[in-house]
């Protein structure tokens, strides 16, 4: 036999080489398991060898992709996946292939005024986003020593929030409200005016019709242009909606490392928990309150403290709505939430029957870091106005009946005085956002001080 000349090798090292190549990618072995039960949401396999959170392929016996999946738990050889998609068209004896990655998403400047799905692609018809690089959308959170104090104050146009609840830059705070109470409305009017470079949302367990309405009414083109969206609708898989929360932070994340300060805008936290716990459920864990399952309770934190500061780059200010169920706040996901943010703003079902909008219960609401990011002269005004607001609703129904006498209580009296302006400063249209000078000078005329006591605060403060 004539050996082979070295020109003729070149060919066959060309194929070892590219043989070798995907060797190394893992391309040519292929770890694969065999479909044995499908029930509610889940997929149950034998085998293959694979690990919690790592996405799998769900193939048909010809080896058609019918969904990608996440691997939510094991037993011995059995092997529990979740489907991004529904379950529709998987048979007995289809395949899981591992693929041997996490998870992950496009991220950059490329987003900016995209609206994705949870898994990074196009829903606004476009081309895919260029990406300046793709990112797992699991990640650890920020160390607690790696996080700088919050002492800069976030303007978000609404002075309800900006006077009485100051934001800072980097807290995460949550929006409790039920169902029909000005929440969206509240979260397009801070998307449009935030005091931010960078918009994140995620639209978790939203209506179809409302995902439209909430991007062209209430963001507008002007807003998009430097914002991203995330949507998952509530007709889609559990996974999909707890991937859009994971996909939004992720994507907050990498404008946060290139020095941007970036408001996340979350609704809803709670959809978040309703996904969870169908995944818990599914995968065999055992229901506590509501039916929710224990790993809802462990992923909340993780989800949540993503957010903040990072050393001396940008920061990420999270803004999550929380469903109450029956305007309930002893809901379990609202009580866990509480637990974790920094402030809850309480949105009130009576204020809004009343045409006050935002429909801001103040006395209800509080801003942890609100001390550290406003003077004290501010900080004193909101305290008297709060006073003053708690005094007139303790004795409203004294008033409403006429019992109520002038000039035998001095700080009833006051109360009752302020009451309108204090409505006034607190009731606003979104389409005419305030500044925080605007703010504050604002609480001065709810308050109603003298010029004399506002030449002193200011030199006290």
């Amino acid at each position: 036999m004539t050996a082979p000349t070295a020109h003729g090798l070149e060919p066959i090292k060309s194929r070892l080489r590219l043989a070798g190549d995907r060797v190394g990618e893992g391309s040519l072995v292929r770890r694969v398991g065999e479909v044995v039960r499908a029930a509610g949401a889940a997929v149950e396999s034998r085998g293959p060898l694979v690990s919690i959170g790592e996405e799998v392929r769900i193939e048909s016996a010809r080896g058609d992709l019918l969904s990608l999946g996440e691997v939510i738990g094991f037993e011995g050889s059995r092997v529990f996946v979740m489907p991004i998609d529904h379950l529709r068209g998987v048979s007995h004896g289809d395949k899981i292939v591992a693929t041997e990655r996490q998870p992950a998403i496009p991220v950059g400047d490329g987003l900016l005024g995209r609206v994705l799905d949870a898994t990074g692609r196009p829903l606004d018809g476009l081309a895919p986003p260029v990406a300046t690089t793709v990112q797992p959308i699991y990640a650890p959170p920020v160390a607690a020593l790696e996080r700088p104090r919050i002492h800069e104050p976030m303007a978000t146009g609404v002075r309800a929030i900006d006077g009485m609840l100051t934001i800072g830059r980097g807290q995460r705070i949550g929006i409790f409200a039920g169902a029909g109470v000005g929440k969206s409305k509240l979260l397009g009017g801070i998307a449009r005016h935030a005091a931010d470079d960078v918009i994140v949302i995620a639209l978790v367990g939203e209506r179809n019709r409302e995902v439209r309405e909430f991007i062209e009414g209430e963001l507008g083109s002007r807003g998009l242009a430097r914002a991203v969206v995330f949507v998952a609708t509530s007709d889609e898989s559990p996974l999909r909606r707890v991937r859009c929360a994971l996909a939004a932070t992720t994507a907050a994340e990498a404008f946060r490392r290139d020095g941007k300060h970036v408001t996340l805008l979350m609704d809803s936290l709670t959809r978040v928990a309703m996904g969870l716990r169908e995944i818990g459920l599914a995968a065999g864990e055992p229901p506590t309150s509501k039916g929710y399952t224990p790993s809802v309770f462990s992923f909340l934190p993780r989800l949540l403290e993503r957010a903040g500061c990072q050393g001396d780059s940008g920061s990420i200010t999270g803004i999550y709505t929380v469903f109450v169920e029956g305007d309930d706040l002893s809901d379990p996901v609202a009580d866990a939430s509480r637990a974790i943010l920094d402030g809850h703003v309480v949105l009130s079902r009576r204020l809004a029957e009343r045409s006050h909008y935002p429909a801001i219960d103040v006395l209800a609401s509080t801003s942890r870091v609100m001390p550290q990011v406003v003077s004290k002269a501010h900080m004193d005004r909101a305290h008297r106005i709060r006073r003053m607001m708690a005094i007139y609703r303790d004795n409203e129904d004294l008033i409403a009946i006429g019992a109520y006498r002038g000039g035998s209580d001095k700080e009833l009296d006051r109360a009752v005085d302020a009451r309108s302006r204090i409505e006034t400063f607190l009731c606003q249209d979104f389409d005419d956002p305030s500044s925080f000078e605007q703010t504050e000078a604002g609480m001065i005329a709810a308050e109603g001080a003298s010029p004399a006591s506002e030449e002193d605060e200011v030199l006290n403060a």
